[in-house]
């Protein structure tokens, strides 16, 4: 299979490494090209300008729900299903590099393509945000900025950028409103942070960045980390977070919800992470 963009050196390379380390699954190239237009993989411009990309892509997860669930999925889940398939590892490529290097790179829709089926993301890698003692703040690229909170900032609206176009192509289809489309953004730049922390063995750590990095009120994002604990039936902390928005996969197994989705109500929660 052709590589669509070399590896080649970049201040992001440690941390996407990293990622393949802790989650083998999720593979990350990256180079200074332009991402491939090769069969099986579509790029988050194609995806943004809807039509027969966005056609096709959508088209995956109404198959694969048919075939996983026995049923056919409504548009709007069939539509919230793909985008998370694609959201999720896209708000890797941001927060992941943030937690481990405090560096932030900004892509743009067209720097960036997914393939489906072998689960990988291809990187045009360029412009990167970093702290000032950042032994990469002099690379040409570096954006530098004079704290963390700024860093934050550029998080914020590097991830904002690059998933806004997405959402709006989403949006229609998913028959949801601006302030549910970016409640999904939300949960997925902090569930990935959470999820790669836990995988890295820094989960603290994580919550309590996650926490920083979406107080709440940070528009366009609707919603914040929202981490709380649960008492357990022995007295142990458990720990669960509030989602911002739903999955939707209730309306395909109405039994079986997520343990942070909205409809998850906290008696069922202790249950479910007690009992795990």
């Amino acid at each position: 299979m052709t590589v669509p963009a070399l590896a080649t050196a970049s201040p992001l390379r440690p941390a996407y490494d990293r990622v393949t380390e802790a989650l083998p699954v999720l593979r990350i190239s990256e180079g200074p090209g332009r991402p491939a237009d090769e069969p099986g993989w579509v790029r988050a411009d194609a995806l943004a300008a809807g039509g027969a990309e966005l056609d096709a892509y959508c088209a995956w997860d109404a198959e694969q729900i048919a075939r996983d669930y026995g049923q056919e999925g409504r548009p709007d889940v069939v539509a919230a299903f793909a985008l998370h398939r694609y959201a999720w590892p896209a708000a890797v490529l941001f927060t992941v590099p943030w937690f481990l290097l405090r560096r932030v790179p900004w892509l743009a829709p067209e720097d960036v393509a997914f393939h489906r089926g072998d689960y990988r993301m291809s990187v045009r890698t360029g412009a990167f945000s970093c702290l000032p003692d950042d032994p990469a703040a002099g690379d040409p690229r570096a954006r530098v900025v004079p704290d963390e909170d700024a860093l934050r900032a550029a998080l914020r609206q590097a991830a904002a950028d690059h998933l806004g176009p997405v959402l709006a192509a989403f949006g229609p289809r998913m028959r949801r409103g601006r302030r549910a489309l970016w409640g999904s953004a939300t949960d997925e730049l902090v569930e990935t942070l959470w999820y790669f922390g836990s995988l890295v063995g820094e989960e603290e750590r994580a919550m309590a960045e996650a926490g920083l990095l979406f107080p709440g009120g940070t528009a366009p994002y609707s919603g914040g980390a929202s981490f709380r604990e649960l008492t357990g039936p022995a007295g142990e902390r458990l720990t669960t977070r509030d989602r911002a928005s739903c999955c939707m996969f209730y309306t395909l197994r109405p039994e079986d919800t997520c343990v942070t989705c909205p409809r998850t109500c906290d008696s069922d929660r202790v249950a479910r992470l007690a009992a795990s």
